[in-house]
């Protein structure tokens, strides 16, 4: 067997996803790869892009972070959010950057430095797989 499958679940959509050749996931530390027959283990995920190697074909979607759980040839994402490429409005993302990047030079003390950074990795991750 040289695929596997893959279960996304996010609080809004479940996907699964059969014949999986090769998963990218953005792991806290860099990118990692997953293939068939890869050691079980459970993995945080960052803000990124996961690539989908699916029938000699690659998907890409845009994360906001959770966990992969590698068990029995099968992964499982839960993940704080999922969008596919094509499906990012690239507008609406464009407005979130610069809405983040105008909140970090704004001297505000109700919106935490750290979540205004959050804000911008998130807005630069989608504008960035939205163009794959």
């Amino acid at each position: 067997m040289t695929s596997y499958n893959v279960e996304i679940v996010t609080p809004i959509r479940e996907l699964n996803l059969q014949d999986v050749s090769y998963l990218r996931c953005p792991g806290l530390d860099g990118s990692f790869g997953i293939m068939n027959n890869h050691r079980e283990g459970i993995f945080a995920l960052s803000v990124g892009e996961i690539k989908v190697s699916q029938g000699g074909k690659n998907e890409y979607y845009a994360t906001g972070g959770g966990f992969a759980e590698i068990f029995n040839d099968s992964v499982k994402l839960l993940l704080e959010s999922l969008e596919k490429s094509n499906e990012i409005d690239s507008d609406r993302a464009n407005d979130s950057f610069k809405r983040a990047q105008q909140r970090k030079t704004e001297q505000n003390s109700e919106i935490n430095d750290a979540r205004v950074e959050a804000s911008l990795v998130r807005a630069l991750n989608r504008l960035r797989v939205s163009k794959r």
